[in-house]
């Protein structure tokens, strides 16, 4: 396999093309940062740095579209060993980061050379083997809509690449291409995004770790999600019952409130939190609108929140063994 050294071939705005633009913006980065005496010049230093930072854009587009494309073509090595390297260098940076706040210009100096021959050895498997492969791989059809992809996450360019193909970019909002799925849609209904069978669609509300409650416009309750642990009972007979009559006398006031609020729009979202049963409940009202804004009823969640609220720091690593 040749490395690709000459992008001149690759057409402007093609997504290895544009990974070329980046690279020559890396290099130029990396000589700075490693040229720059943090303890003199700190405020170019962390200029340097965060411009350099930047490349988790680049790690972004590579993990969501180019991975996925090379995974249906039955190459899965990119998705498991330079993901790996992205999170390797992703620690780099916030080490380094940690440093600079601290402006530990020892502890700078002496891992800064970890972070940039990183990036310079990273740089050099995208060259030499994961984009030459890459092309090889995929088809002209699977660049142009990982392009589209590209477009929601972004680029290190000070502006955006030039179009691939050199057409109007048109909006995942407005894209209604009808592709071809790499699972069955036998059974399926189409959402907002994706496809799932009622079956799907249950399992889901039943995982959901939360009680969820759906009141129509009409203040009748339609549905609820039926998980393992609830926070609050709840059974088939509250189905199609005016929700003042699923609440205890002392919070009909409140919940009719905020329904009104909710039905004039003055309001959108209302959020209460209660100490029941040794458990702090985190209980939160959703208004539900159509795409005309049109109030179409209203989303109860309640969620226990009581170990959530003695998270600290930071979980990393799994631990089931």
């Amino acid at each position: 396999m040749n490395e690709v050294s000459n992008t001149t071939a690759l057409p402007e705005g093609h997504p290895v093309s544009v990974y070329f633009q980046e690279k020559e913006i890396i290099n130029t980065l990396l000589t700075e940062l490693a040229a720059v005496n943090p303890e003199d010049e700190l405020q170019k230093y962390t200029n340097i740095f965060n411009q350099l930072h930047t490349i988790e854009k680049r790690f972004a587009r590579k993990e969501n579209q180019l991975f996925p494309f090379l995974e249906l073509k039955g190459w899965v090595g990119p998705s498991q060993g330079m993901w790996s390297f992205h999170d390797n260098l992703r620690e780099q940076f916030k080490i380094l980061r940690k440093h600079i706040d601290a402006r530990d210009f020892e502890k700078i100096k002496e891992n800064a050379p970890y972070l940039i021959n990183g990036v310079y050895r990273l740089l050099d498997v995208e060259e030499t083997v994961l984009f030459p492969n890459a092309l090889d791989i995929l088809t002209e059809k699977d660049w142009i809509t990982m392009r589209e992809g590209e477009e929601e996450i972004g680029w290190m360019l000070s502006q955006p690449p030039s179009p691939y193909p050199a057409v109007a970019y048109v909006h995942p909002s407005e894209d209604f291409t009808v592709r071809e799925m790499p699972f069955s849609l036998e059974n399926t209904s189409h959402y907002d995004e994706g496809h799932m069978t009622v079956e799907q669609v249950n399992l889901l509300f039943r995982t959901l770790p939360l009680d969820l409650t759906y009141v129509d416009e009409n203040d009748k309750v339609i549905f609820y999600n039926r998980g393992e642990e609830r926070v609050f009972p709840r059974s088939a007979g509250i189905i199609g019952r005016e929700v003042k009559f699923c609440h205890p006398l002392k919070s009909v006031g409140t919940v009719l409130k905020i329904l009104e609020e909710f039905r004039k729009g003055t309001k959108s979202e209302s959020s209460f939190w209660i100490n029941f049963k040794d458990r702090l409940i985190y209980i939160r009202y959703f208004a539900v609108r159509d795409a005309d804004k049109n109030y179409k009823g209203v989303i109860e969640m309640s969620q226990d929140i009581t170990d959530i609220k003695k998270i600290e720091g930071e979980k990393r690593l799994l631990d089931w063994e």
